[in-house]
């Protein structure tokens, strides 16, 4: 009914959200790339070396090819003649019958004759054949975000395109007006899915963004409470199929999660540090699911330097300043731009947990 108030029945736990998400969203289709191109996109498949790279033995240093057994007794009163000498570049194939590249320092000249100077044992000065890339060897698994690196390392060796995914995702603020807070928020969530793997689109409104066919996903921000102005649940009941509004998380409980077709929208809310906490909790796991990415586990742990107490039920995202291994948390409930500013990581305190006492071991996740 039009001027009806919005409203949250209940705040669904953010774990049941987090199912519903994976039983709602499926993967979008994997698509050829060039390697060059791939660079932030997700692997759709295992990455596997199709032959042995190099194919053969060949040059690590410049110097001159010699079979290795030779050299044992070389030294600088008794020179070994390098017959013929085989010259080498850096990249050369070793000519049949050598082992070794020795290295320039090791050789001298005299009328025109090259000699060693010092032995070399076999392999020295040499890329053998499939060290770089052995065939039939997994190089990256699916799920595995393309790293620079990544495109350099398999551009050297030839692999010219490979399979990824790349979700199409639309990102909006609830009305065209300008906000200040809802254009920030707007253009973080399109830099975050684009440093996740997605190619985030801009809308200007929300009725512009559920009518982008061509989105595999939706990200509205702001229009999620229960204001005289606020109407993106309603929107979305109206336009498609609200699974849940109202989540157990705090910062973040108005946020909305549902469909529109077979495409996902979430319902991010418009305030800056619970839209991060929406983001940071169910955003990047919505895209983790289109993408089929393997997620990022946390990998650090650091001690709380001083207690924190948290709301019985609700899950919750703190924001924190981890220096010297010890984690000072920034804010609860609310967090200041001015905090927003220090925080350099994050923990989060589950349903159950009314909190961590000052010395206790916690979790960290990286901030964005």
């Amino acid at each position: 009914m039009e001027g009806e108030t919005q409203r949250i029945a209940r705040l669904t736990p953010l774990t049941e959200v987090l199912g519903r998400i994976d039983a709602t969203v499926g993967a979008v289709t994997p698509r050829r790339m060039a390697t060059a191109r791939a660079i932030g996109r997700v692997l759709a498949e295992n990455l596997i070396g199709a032959t042995a790279v190099p194919a053969e033995a060949r040059a690590l240093r410049d110097g001159f090819a010699i079979a290795a057994n030779a050299t044992s007794d070389a030294s600088a009163y008794a020179p070994v003649s390098l017959m013929p000498p085989w010259r080498l570049d850096m990249g050369d194939a070793l000519p049949a019958g050598t082992d070794a590249v020795v290295s320039l320092d090791i050789v001298v000249e005299r009328a025109g004759q090259f000699s060693v100077i010092a032995p070399v044992a076999p392999g020295d000065g040499v890329l053998a054949a499939g060290a770089d890339i052995g065939a039939g060897a997994i190089l990256r698994r699916a799920g595995s975000l393309v790293r620079a690196a990544d495109v350099a390392a398999l551009a050297a060796a030839g692999i010219g395109d490979i399979s990824v995914r790349e979700p199409r995702v639309c990102v909006a603020p609830a009305r065209s007006r300008h906000d200040a807070i809802l254009t920030a928020v707007a253009h973080f969530i399109a830099t975050a899915v684009a440093a996740e793997g997605g190619s985030p689109s801009r809308a200007s409104d929300l009725s512009s963004a559920f009518a982008d066919q061509d989105a595999d996903a939706i990200i509205v921000i702001g229009g999620t409470g229960l204001g005289c102005n606020d109407t993106s649940v309603r929107a979305l009941a109206a336009t498609g199929r609200v699974e849940m509004h109202g989540v157990a998380l705090t910062p973040g409980e108005t946020a909305a999660f549902g469909t529109i077709g077979s495409r996902p929208v979430l319902l991010v809310p418009g305030r800056l540090d619970a839209a991060l906490a929406v983001w940071l909790t169910l955003g990047r796991h919505l895209l983790a699911r289109l993408a089929v990415r393997v997620e990022d586990e946390p990998s650090s742990t650091a001690v709380l330097s001083r207690k924190h107490a948290s709301p019985l039920g609700l899950t919750e995202v703190v924001p924190v300043r981890v220096n010297d291994g010890k984690a000072e948390p920034i804010a609860s409930g609310y967090w200041p731009l001015s905090g927003i500013l220090r925080v350099n990581g994050w923990i989060l305190v589950p349903a159950d947990s009314e909190g961590y006492p000052a010395g206790a071991e916690v979790v960290l996740r990286p901030w964005p």
